[in-house]
């Protein structure tokens, strides 16, 4: 807006002033504004060659050619080696991995840091060893349109071979190799292009983050609609009183430019029109075009302290805090909603097996047993362990039913194997890792997966070999994942694990009871719960799965909802076996960082896809809710399966809602910090209940759900939300987000199912965690710990908005000083539009003489010191709700301004009633006045800002009492007094010198910038 205004008043041809002294700010504003953008555009484009025009290896009649990536066309086989990035989506063809899989980490797509494998199509495409020779391959690769989800991808390729039938093979995910995501601990691949340039699952996927506007930003707009107002008030004020004092006839123009009566009748409105505009000119200053400049700078340098700061330096990652974004530095220091993330963001995700339950019995540590287990406090319903082969069954299902692979200790990279072994675990899922490792403890090891046959070896050290026939995959629609395999004696069986909730309702009804207790007390003691189950397969059972299976795999056209029924009707009537506990500790610092969140006046909600009872233990460890807090629940528990659910959710709302109103007294203003609760509440909601009030079906009857339980959320303490897919986060910040009052939302997460409410809350901060970095690249902000959120949030965001708050009020402030005087001015010389200070001051007032003092201050400012902002979470309170940028310290610094500038004016002007003379006894001269009123300016809203400065450090000493001397410096240098012969001739020839050799001269400015300053000084000292 303010580039729009000045390039507007550029263009007038007759304007009062010259057009440098618009025309330069205009230049400066949008010069550094162009080197920003273009040095941003220029490491884009340095970026896009460094991929674009990458060499790889093109496998062309059996010989290696070179090519630029960018020139790679579908159908090419590309040579990919270790550590390289993939340079398209390719089909995996053939590995140097004898069991035809490959390593990739795909850290730089999808965030997920840890080692995932990808599996060739067929063992019919053999590798070999030769560098410069590709296996002939003569086939037809149909894919489904590209679409942007990753993790989907749905294909078939036929090969060709002399003499035989073709074969068919499907392709899915496990065979796509996506580009971005780099080839790990294998030797070499090869692949063929699928997927190019723009039509790649990462070209697709790129999307821009939206562009997020702080709440100081919509506060200068709001000030600078004001000073607009003030700009057209002035410049129609002038005008009007031009032409009402032109009305005597003896106050007309000059003899010399004397207009006869009907010159001055005609086009009179034209040149009221004209004369508006140059009024505009001349008052244009008002509008500080400059601080958006200072501003941009300000965040720039400030988001380095960030980065900076060593306390938020982890040495476990070796990584400090990242600034992505500097555009929402001072909106850290007015946050009221934090929405965080469960699992590795208040948790290590450090997953760790505790115990298991097997057929109700519980079992707990190893000792040196033969069997390896110890059985602690036993069962609630059965005394004694449970059956020697029920308890083999179910170690074997934990070594068996997974997508864990092994790798030598010394090939994997950055992964430390167990110190006795040479062999370590890698696997997409550290939960998966867990539960081999803990079946490993009690004496059942997994040994690997060789050519579609897992070994394991049981607790009397003999080796077991079970072929891998079909691996229903984990998702999170099901919660659950299968294996299929055949032992050596052609026992064909199905294991499974999953979810509590997704895995009862499958197995037979009167084996959950027993169970069921287990998992809900190891969930209450806040730990990750996984069931297991299986069921023995006959020869027909299997061979109808295995066919309907294929055909779905080979099916182009609805693929996944075909195999999600295949995987329906296979994972059913299945018979529970036990299930186990996993730990994943609290971060640490945690409970602490949340309190003193609280303590700051800020509302943490926990948005988690953990079952409830794992994640209320975990708010109650992380002090969320407290032993006094009533908890209120909307869970599929309370609401009931039956048909009247909405009936029921409807009276639940209505008593909850009923209860906060009485309990909770009423509130001014919508959404507040300081409310005064005689009891505090907490609420528990899971997924579908709130799918439920979110979405209401067209037949309920009230359709008021959303309002309601927004009401209650706002009104309650604390809020868990369990269950939650990463749409619903999102749908729970917006919610917040778009209520009355705009309330500031931040959301934390580590993992990729966070990046939504990420993306949706007004703060984005991610976790550098072990679920991968999509969290932190999609952030504003990235902090390597949770407990660091407290420094980010209670001192630099603080001490941010304190900066940016002061930095923009005394723009508007030292601007308004500046031109007042010269609408005053205009009084008393017949509004002709006489500029009071010279083009040079109008020019260099905001760009040189005033502009580093400000933003030193706004950099290095510390009012309270950060030890206390840490300290003392209440702090943050008192700059909450934008409390500096309100309008009544608005109008304190505008009418602070309107006294000084009317100091500065008439305080001159009297001074001048008096006839000051020279010591050549010559008046002082309109140049002269304007210089004066300048030089007190200058000095006045220059020492008004080291009054507010409480933290000095030499770099504010320099810029401000450097500015002052540059001024002097340059008045005399302009004046001609330093180089004559540079613009001898210019109207402020030695002015300043002259001024200067007058004593009442010198008395006249301290005075009047005691004067100006006096009620500052009354104020601090007061």
């Amino acid at each position: 807006f303010s580039a729009v205004h000045f390039f507007s008043l550029q263009v007038i041809v007759d304007t009062p002033t010259s057009p440098v002294t618009s025309g330069l700010p205009l230049f400066f504003v949008i010069t550094v504004t162009a080197i920003k953008q273009g040095y941003e555009d220029w490491l884009r484009h340095r970026a896009d060659n460094e991929v674009n025009k990458s060499n790889v290896f093109i496998v062309e009649n059996a010989k290696q050619v070179q090519k630029e990536s960018e020139k790679i066309k579908v159908g090419d086989i590309v040579e990919v080696k270790a550590d390289e990035t993939f340079p398209c989506d390719l089909i995996f063809l053939a590995s140097s991995s004898v069991d035809g899989t490959c390593y990739v980490t795909t850290a730089s797509l999808d965030g997920e840091s840890n080692n995932s494998f990808a599996l060739c199509f067929t063992k019919a495409v053999v590798y070999t060893r030769d560098a410069c020779v590709c296996v002939h391959l003569l086939s037809t690769q149909k894919a489904r349109q590209v679409t942007k989800t990753t993790g989907r991808f749905v294909g078939r390729i036929i090969i060709y071979r002399s003499n035989q039938e073709p074969v068919a093979r499907s392709l899915g995910p496990e065979n796509l190799l996506l580009k971005g995501a780099t080839l790990k601990n294998t030797k070499k691949i090869y692949g063929v292009a699928v997927y190019t340039g723009m039509e790649t699952k990462m070209a697709l996927n790129y999307q821009g983050k939206s562009q997020k506007r702080s709440a100081v930003e919509k506060s200068i707009n709001a000030f600078l609609i004001v000073y607009l107002c003030i700009l057209l008030s002035k410049a129609t004020v002038c005008t009007t009183l031009k032409y009402v004092w032109q009305s005597n006839p003896f106050n007309d123009e000059p003899w010399y430019n004397e207009k006869t009566k009907k010159e001055r009748e005609t086009f009179k409105v034209l040149r009221m029109f004209t004369d508006f505009l140059s009024f505009m000119v001349l008052f244009n200053f008002i509008i500080p075009v400059s601080m958006y400049v200072t501003v941009e700078m300000q965040k720039f340098l400030g988001s380095f302290f960030i980065s900076w700061d060593k306390e938020m330096y982890d040495e476990e990652i070796k990584e400090g805090a990242l600034v992505n974004t500097s555009d929402l530095n001072e909106e850290l220091g007015q946050v009221e909603y934090v929405f965080t993330d469960k699992t590795g963001t208040l948790t290590e995700n450090s997953m760790e097996f505790i115990e298991c339950c097997i057929d109700g019995h519980k079992y707990k540590d190893c000792i040196s047993e033969v069997d390896g287990f110890s059985q602690t406090d036993g069962p609630l319903k059965y005394y004694g362990k449970a059956e020697k082969s029920r308890e083999e069954l179910f170690l074997r299902a934990l070594c068996l039913c997974h997508t864990v692979q092994i790798k030598e200790a010394d090939q994997v990279d950055g992964l430390i194997g167990h110190p006795e072994r040479k062999y370590t675990y890698i696997s997409s899922s550290p939960d998966e890792i867990a539960l081999v490792k803990g079946a490993e403890k009690y004496g059942f090891t997994f040994l690997g997966l060789e050519n579609d046959f897992m070994k394991i070896r049981n607790q009397k050290n003999e080796t077991e070999m079970y072929q891998l026939l079909h691996v229903l995959n984990f998702d999170p629609v099901r919660r659950r994942m299968s294996v299929i395999v055949r032992t050596t004696a052609g026992q064909l069986l199905l294991f499974c694990k999953g979810a509590d909730s997704s895995i009862f309702p499958r197995v037979q009804q009167e084996e959950i009871q027993q169970t069921k207790v287990h998992v809900d007390r190891n969930a209450m003691d806040g730990y990750r719960t996984l069931c297991v189950a299986f069921k023995e397969l006959t020869q027909i059972e299997y061979d109808k799965i295995d066919r309907l299976l294929n055909e779905a795999k080979m099916a182009l056209q609805d693929r996944e909802e075909k195999m999600a029924k295949v995987f329906e009707d296979t994972e059913a009537d299945m018979h529970l076996i036990g299930a186990t506990a996993v730990e994943d500790r609290l971060q640490e610092q945690s409970a602490e960082t949340i309190e003193a969140l609280h303590t700051a006046g800020m509302k943490v909600w926990v948005l988690t896809g953990d079952k409830m009872e794992t994640a209320k233990s975990t708010c109650y460890a992380c002090r969320l809710f407290q032993t006094s807090t009533e908890l209120l629940e909307l869970t599929a528990r309370t609401v009931g399966e039956s048909e009247r659910k909405e009936d029921r959710l409807h009276e639940l709302l209505m008593e909850y809602h009923k209860k906060l109103i009485q309990d909770i007294p009423k509130t001014r203003g919508g959404l507040k910090r300081s409310w005064t609760l005689s009891q505090e509440y907490g609420l528990i909601i899971d997924g579908a209940t709130l799918s439920l009030i979110l979405n209401p079906s067209q037949d309920s009857s009230s359709s008021n759900y959303k309002n309601i339980f927004l009401q209650i959320c706002l009104k309650c303490t604390a809020v868990l939300c369990c269950r939650m897919a990463p749409l619903q986060k999102a749908q729970i910040v917006r919610m917040v987000k778009n209520t009355k009052g705009s309330p500031i939302t931040l959301s934390v997460g580590d993992g990729a199912n966070d990046v939504s409410m990420i993306l949706e809350a007004h703060v984005g901060i991610g976790i550098k965690g072990k679920e991968g970095r999509q969290a932190s690249r999609n952030s504003d902000y990235a902090v390597p710990k949770f407990k660091h959120l407290r420094k980010l949030l209670l001192a630099h965001g603080h001490l941010y908005y304190v900066r940016i708050a002061h930095l923009v009020q005394y723009f508007f402030y030292k601007n308004l000083c500046f031109i007042l005087p010269q609408f005053l001015y205009q009084f008393f010389c017949g509004f002709s539009q006489q500029p009071l200070y010279d083009a040079a001051y109008l020019t260099m007032y905001n760009i040189c003489f005033t502009s580093l003092p400000i933003l030193a201050y706004s950099l290095l400012e510390q009012h309270i010191s950060i030890d206390t902002l840490t300290s003392d979470p209440q702090l943050y309170m008192k700059v909450s709700d934008n409390a500096m940028l309100q309008w009544r310290p608005f109008l304190y610094w505008t009418f602070l301004g309107a006294f000084e500038g009317l100091v500065f004016f008439f305080g001159v002007f009297f001074l001048f009633q008096n006839s000051l003379l020279e010591d050549n006894g010559k008046v002082f001269g309109n140049w002269t006045f304007g210089t004066i009123v300048f030089t007190v300016l200058v000095f006045t809203v220059t020492l008004k800002l080291a009054l507010d400065t409480r933290f000095w450090t030499w770099m504010n000493h320099f810029v401000i009492w450097g500015s002052l001397a540059f001024y002097v410096f340059f008045s005399f240098f302009w004046g001609g007094v330093i180089w004559q012969p540079f613009l001898k001739q210019q109207r402020m020839y030695f002015v300043f010198a002259h001024m200067l050799t007058s004593v009442s001269t010198w008395l006249a400015i301290i005075l009047l910038i005691f004067i100006s300053l006096f009620p500052e000084i009354l104020l601090i000292v007061l």
